[in-house]
């Protein structure tokens, strides 16, 4: 009988966290986000951006035509820019800060929008919560909200957001 057997690296495996793909994360976050938006709209046309959002960084020297901002490309008469979050370790006290991660991606989201010439939305879900819409303030007439006056910006129920009638998400209702 062999009393010499080694049990660590199952213990050891066992034990581990499992490690997390952030980049397939954010990837799947944004296949999901596309699905509702063209169930929401019936269209095809919401699809992510080649790349997720480096696109626009990477091929500066495409006509403006062809050019895409954000992480998701979005029907043409679509009002808003969309960078979407997923993960990341974001809370309530980075609203304060003068810098943090949720206000560089507030701050990459109006600076994708104004290249776009559209309105920004910041998509932003937390492992295992709701997502949630970061956009500027009173963008959409929804009852429960928060204001952040001192950021401009109204942050929303994505679900919320989403029971509203399509006019508010047009250029030309």
């Amino acid at each position: 009988m062999n009393n010499n057997l080694n049990l660590d690296p199952l213990v050891e495996h066992s034990s581990r966290k499992k490690r997390v793909n952030s980049r397939r994360k954010g990837a799947t976050f944004e296949r999901e986000l596309v699905t509702k938006l063209n169930k929401k709209f019936n269209t095809k046309e919401f699809s992510r951006t080649p790349g997720s959002g480096a696109f626009a960084t990477t091929h500066k020297n495409l006509p403006e035509s062809l050019r895409i901002h954000g992480d998701l490309i979005t029907p043409a008469e679509f009002k808003f820019c969309i960078e979407a979050k997923n993960g990341y370790n974001v809370n309530i006290y980075d609203l304060f800060k003068k810098r943090s991660e949720l206000i560089n991606f507030i701050t990459q989201a109006k600076r994708d929008a104004t290249k776009a010439k559209r309105q920004w939305l910041l998509v932003y879900k937390k492992t295992r919560k709701k997502a949630l819409i970061v956009s500027d303030m009173n963008q959409f007439p929804i009852e429960s909200y928060i204001e952040v006056p001192h950021l401009g910006v109204s942050i929303y129920l994505l679900d919320d957001v989403l029971l509203l009638d399509n006019s508010y998400f047009l250029l030309y209702p």
